[in-house]
């Protein structure tokens, strides 16, 4: 009981404030309800589900309470968990298959999708050869995505683990780096060197990365290699151009698996240009063995306010409509003559942007 109830009863506060109309008293191993009938039904679905995830071994928390009750409600008008998985028409609907599904154990600690839509995206990367991870930030694509590919290697799937990506800084310009080659791509980097300590022994890292069995390079290192026997991972893919994408897409080699991850609304290229993330999910949509997974708020697993940071974003953006992202300029073609009989040249017109 102590651990179905949480830590200072936490899971139970988060199963109550998402049925305010059904009264929780707890004595001793008992848990009584009392309210309106279908109320009741609804929250003891709730309460029996928890405790098969504390029974597969899923250690309870808030944020576990809150995903659970939350794939519960997402089928209506059911009155027991089995019932919600049949009527889903998605094959994770129960939070016990979500949350007890174990992708990597490593350094004294469980891998596990945390929401539904990460469940999904875990089992697109294991079915499909190429996998767009599509979402804001805290999502866990590129996290998830490190883990199966440290499963793979160590299941001997593939024979060596890449991870690439663009070198691109975000809005400021940070200008030349000093030191070496490494000390200047280093810090672009460094996301998926911190992804990477979390899964791998660090003092094993140095040794994996001499002998090539783990690879992190810029993506501009990518042009003119084949990819045989591999895991591939392509993070912050929104910030390559459309060339860039399509060089690395045709890096695929036999036996290997591609994972490509980006959040679409945060962009650093320069004004104009396009996405290739954007251009190839327009592209490839529909291509057989490529999937494209789009994750959302409701699947973020950092801080809850992180969730509302992106939701409250959204709205905002709703609200004020297509404008053009970045610092873009309009041309205007000018066939009217001036007072001295010239005519006039091609010249940027200004802009919104431009007065700003």
């Amino acid at each position: 009981m102590p651990e179905l109830l949480g830590s200072g009863d936490a899971v139970l506060r988060e199963v109550e404030r998402a049925y305010p109309d059904v009264d929780f008293h707890v004595r001793g191993n008992r848990i009584m309800l009392s309210g309106e009938e279908a109320q009741v039904a609804a929250a003891a679905t709730a309460v029996d589900e928890l405790r098969s995830v504390l029974a597969a071994g899923v250690p309870l928390t808030a944020d576990i309470a809150r995903e659970s009750v939350r794939m519960l409600r997402s089928v209506q008008g059911v009155a027991s968990a089995a019932a919600a998985a049949a009527g889903a028409g998605r094959r994770e609907s129960r939070p016990t298959e979500v949350l007890a599904r174990s992708i990597l154990s490593t350094r004294g600690r469980t891998i596990r999708p945390r929401t539904a839509g990460q469940a999904s995206y875990v089992t697109a990367i294991e079915n499909h050869t190429i996998t767009f991870g599509i979402g804001p930030a805290g999502t866990g694509k590129t996290y998830l995505a490190m883990a199966q590919a440290v499963a793979a290697l160590q299941a001997k799937k593939v024979n060596r683990i890449v991870l690439t990506r663009p070198a691109v800084e975000a809005g400021e310009r940070l200008g030349f780096l000093p030191g070496s080659l490494n000390d200047k791509i280093d810090p672009y980097l460094r996301p998926l060197y911190d992804a990477l300590h979390d899964m791998v022994d660090p003092e094993s890292i140095p040794r994996l990365m001499e002998a090539g069995t783990i690879e992190v390079a810029p993506l501009a290192y990518m042009r003119g290699r084949t990819l045989n026997d591999a895991f591939v991972i392509l993070d912050e893919a929104q910030n390559t151009t459309r060339e860039q994408m399509k060089m690395f897409l045709t890096r695929l080699g036999f036996g290997s698996t591609m994972v490509v991850t980006g959040d679409i609304t945060q962009v650093d290229l320069p004004g104009g240009t396009t996405s290739g993330l954007r251009a190839a999910s327009e592209i490839l949509e529909g291509v057989e063995d490529i999937a494209f997974c789009r994750l959302g708020a409701e699947d973020v697993v950092r801080h809850r306010l992180v969730s509302d940071i992106i939701t409250a974003y959204e709205a905002s953006e709703q609200r004020a409509g297509d404008r053009p992202l970045g610092q873009q300029r309009r041309f205007e073609r000018r066939d009217s003559h001036d007072r001295h009989g010239r005519e006039h040249r091609d010249r940027p017109a200004r802009t919104q942007e431009d007065d700003e």
